[in-house]
């Protein structure tokens, strides 16, 4: 299993499932993060967090907290 955490800077991946639970799960849904979407990870903080994404044509900004729960391919 491999998490949006573990993806480099500059590379494309795929969400396969969504981890966490209500709440956390529901807010990250809310930002377009669901099954199936592309993320491209544009560039990560210089003390690792958090890291800027861009999803569904906009940049996004994810605690590595909130990355970790996403389950990419």
């Amino acid at each position: 299993m491999k998490t949006l955490k573990q993806v480099k800077v500059g590379e494309d991946c795929r969400v396969v499932k969504l981890h966490g639970e209500g709440a956390v799960k529901r807010r990250i849904m809310d930002m377009g993060i669901t099954r199936g979407t592309d993320i491209h990870v544009v560039r990560v903080a210089p003390l690792g967090d958090p890291v800027e994404v861009t999803v569904r044509g906009y940049a996004l900004s994810l605690r590595h907290e909130d990355a970790d729960m996403i389950e990419v391919e």
